[in-house]
């Protein structure tokens, strides 16, 4: 039997452009439609209207968090221009969690910019890091409360769709839409690594914001990283210590002054001695492409601690893409057991958040579905997966 301890968080995420719906000033949606083979997100799941129903279904399971996130774009969509009722509107929703009884996990940042932020340079660009300073120092007074702030969602992943954004740009580019979120499958070529140039920009911007959170708030202060939970063939040790450096450990090592790290972790890939070998063809393989590894949160969270000597960390990120609900409780109810070894073994585990609440958009595609609940796309109606009634009970036990 795994138990976990006293006081775990027990919940689910989600990001604002995916479930909010019609985020007109933001970079992703002025890209939507323009590149070949990218959906819109549109509605989305009209969760900026419906956010009391969806945290009341998290809290009726009997799960304690959730963690959502602000939209940059909606609170100030022109440089300067600060909309007050957004303010409102995003403390409202971190008044309902309270109200509900969840612990909300607060993202600053998920992918999405201004509009007018991309145009200036965006992350590249000579005022990035004073931008997201005054967009933090004016998120800040409603963060009263929360005792989990994340700044970034997965800065390496925001390095590859920075340097995917610069390439489509290019003369060679191919302009075909990749997401980031859909690995190689088939004949696409593999996703790019992350700039480590660029990586180390976000650096920056992180501690930027952590100085402006540590003065302003009372919260605990720290991003979420994509861990791909890498393991070497034979004699390709040297290898996979350099590969996890330019995809992990750059923004681990970021890291080590947070008061967390959030770990987001799906599947593992294997390391060669010519590098990282693609997910091979397999009918377990997930809808985005990927190997059935519940194993990987297991080898994410060691190899987190490890690098960051040992920080605590939050799950922010777990799941997988399918169709089957029933490979969906299989998946979580395996990683959770990993889970639970590697905190047995001292790993300082605060709690676990499943990607995701809802079936939602996936940064360009509707088809590959994560959540916990089912969304009809014309009603948004909301109806509970099994998944979701097996994942509180869970919680309600505190053990597998």
């Amino acid at each position: 039997m795994t138990e976990f301890p006293p006081g775990f968080l027990w919940g689910a995420s989600t990001a604002p452009h995916q479930i909010e719906g019609n985020n007109l000033n933001s970079d992703f949606w002025a890209n939507e439609g323009r590149i070949p083979g990218m959906e819109r997100s549109g509605d989305a799941c009209d969760s900026y209207h419906r956010y009391r129903e969806d945290m009341q279904l998290l809290a009726d399971a009997g799960l304690n968090s959730y963690r959502f996130g602000i939209e940059w774009a909606r609170i100030e969509p022109v440089p300067g221009l600060v909309s007050r009722a957004e303010l409102a509107h995003y403390r409202r929703m971190i008044d309902t969690a309270f109200e509900l009884g969840l612990t909300p996990v607060v993202t600053l940042h998920h992918f999405t910019s201004p509009l007018w932020f991309a145009q200036e340079g965006g992350w590249l660009g000579e005022r990035a890091v004073d931008r997201f300073r005054t967009y933090v120092e004016t998120v800040a007074p409603i963060l009263d409360g929360v005792e989990w702030v994340v700044t970034m969602n997965e800065p390496n992943m925001l390095a590859i769709m920075v340097g995917m954004a610069r390439a489509m740009q290019s003369a060679q580019a191919d302009g075909q839409w990749q997401s980031p979120t859909l690995d190689n499958d088939g004949p696409r070529p593999a996703l790019p690594a992350p700039d480590t140039a660029i990586g180390e920009r976000l650096v920056d911007v992180h501690r930027a914001a952590r100085e402006v959170l540590r003065e302003r708030t009372g919260a605990k202060v720290g991003w979420t990283v994509a861990n791909r939970a890498f393991v070497a063939r034979p004699g390709a040790e040297e290898k996979k210590r350099e590969l996890e450096h330019v995809w992990e450990d750059l923004y681990l090592e970021g890291s080590r002054d947070d008061d967390f790290v959030g770990v987001q972790s799906y599947s593992s890939q294997w390391v060669g001695a010519d590098g990282i070998e693609p997910y091979p063809p397999h009918p377990d393989n997930t809808l985005v492409g990927t190997a059935y590894r519940p194993d990987a949160l297991g080898i994410a969270v060691r190899h987190t601690a490890e690098v960051t000597g040992g920080l605590p960390i939050l799950i922010t990120e777990n799941g997988i893409a399918t169709g089957d609900d029933t490979r969906r409780i299989a998946y979580t109810g395996e990683a959770l057991e990993h889970l639970g070894k590697a905190i047995a073994d001292g790993a300082d585990v605060r709690g676990y958040l499943h990607w995701s609440l809802l079936d939602n958009y996936e940064w360009g595609h509707w088809a590959p579905t994560f959540g916990l609940v089912e969304v009809d796309r014309e009603t948004f109606e909301r109806s509970p997966k099994p998944s979701l009634t097996w994942l509180g009970e869970t919680a309600r036990r505190g053990r597998i």
